[in-house]
């Protein structure tokens, strides 16, 4: 039986200006700082009990440093190895204590096109609150978002290799793959190897709103949104971060059953990448800039 991951827990960036992109998660995103070591700046979402969801620093390059993703166990962890090592993918550090905030063990490895991946089981929980319905907080992360020259490939790789589980395609050129009752924490399609963006769950619609308003008033540009996408059934307003990292916030993704549930093919269109018809109207709305290769892949992270 393939081991599985069990959540996506962060994204490690590196950016040219960091005082920028720091302000910008703590003030305008609502992010909490909780340590900064070596240069690495630690931010955690108030609701999630992940002992942080990103990691920044400074780098002369925008570059995605790490993608980590947790283990239910110890047990886990040496499988989720094992399988890795089967794949044939390229181990960066063997399994072993973790020196990030909640500690815990982990490894790290580059899937197979070079991004940096770290699995990290037994991490001491952060303590945290529950959010009002309409309060504008990040819960959690919800999902990233990657760009692949080849998708299909990479979509097997991670179900085969990681034990990601398919929720939906749209046609067949966007995939949806989830590690827990989330519908998606990886969503992969066509494109250089990059990261199209990182997304935040928020309570509701109307704190989704209020971050529109928020994040309006600040001067940050807004891509694409307010809407909802079909697959997921999830709302979404994506938003530029200083250093020009997409970001979302999103709201109402989609519990999936996983005894009942059954993978849909939707067919592409406007209408059901946004359903409300919304996500263009407001004027210079752009969805999704033109994506490079990833300046990170293929680099030992930090």
């Amino acid at each position: 039986m393939t081991a599985s991951v069990n959540d996506l827990q962060f994204v490690a960036l590196a950016v040219p200006d960091l005082d920028s992109e720091r302000a910008f998660f703590r003030e305008d995103w609502g992010l909490v700082e909780v340590a900064e070591v070596d240069g690495m700046i630690y931010l955690a979402a108030a609701a999630s009990p992940h002992p942080y969801v990103l990691r920044l620093r400074q780098d002369d390059e925008k570059k995605t440093d790490l993608i980590g993703l947790t283990a239910a166990s110890l047990a886990d962890l040496h499988a989720l190895h094992g399988q890795v090592l089967a794949s044939g993918a390229q181990i960066i550090c063997e399994p072993g204590p973790s020196d990030a905030p909640g500690g815990g063990y982990a490894f790290r490895f580059f899937d197979p096109e070079g991004r940096a991946v770290e699995i990290v089981a037994e991490a001491t929980p952060r303590a945290c609150r529950t959010a009002a319905d309409q309060e504008l907080l990040p819960l959690q992360i919800s999902h990233v978002v990657l760009h692949s020259p080849r998708h299909k490939d990479l979509e097997a790789w991670y179900r085969g290799t990681l034990g990601f589980r398919l929720s939906d395609w749209l046609g067949d050129f966007m995939v949806f793959l989830r590690c827990n009752p989330a519908h998606h924490r990886l969503a992969i399609l066509p494109g250089p190897p990059a990261l199209n963006h990182v997304a935040f769950d928020v309570a509701s619609v109307d704190a989704l709103m209020k971050g529109l308003g928020k994040l309006t008033k600040a001067g940050v540009e807004l891509q694409w949104g307010p809407g909802r996408h079909t697959a997921g059934n999830n709302t979404f307003s994506y938003y530029s971060t200083p250093n020009r990292n997409t970001v979302e916030y999103t709201s109402d993704l989609e519990t999936v059953d996983e005894g009942s549930w059954r993978p849909t093919v939707y067919t592409p269109g406007l209408e059901v990448m946004d359903q409300w018809g919304t996500g263009r109207i407001i004027a210079g709305n752009k969805p999704h800039a033109e994506m490079s290769p990833d300046a990170g892949l293929w680099k030992v992270p930090k």
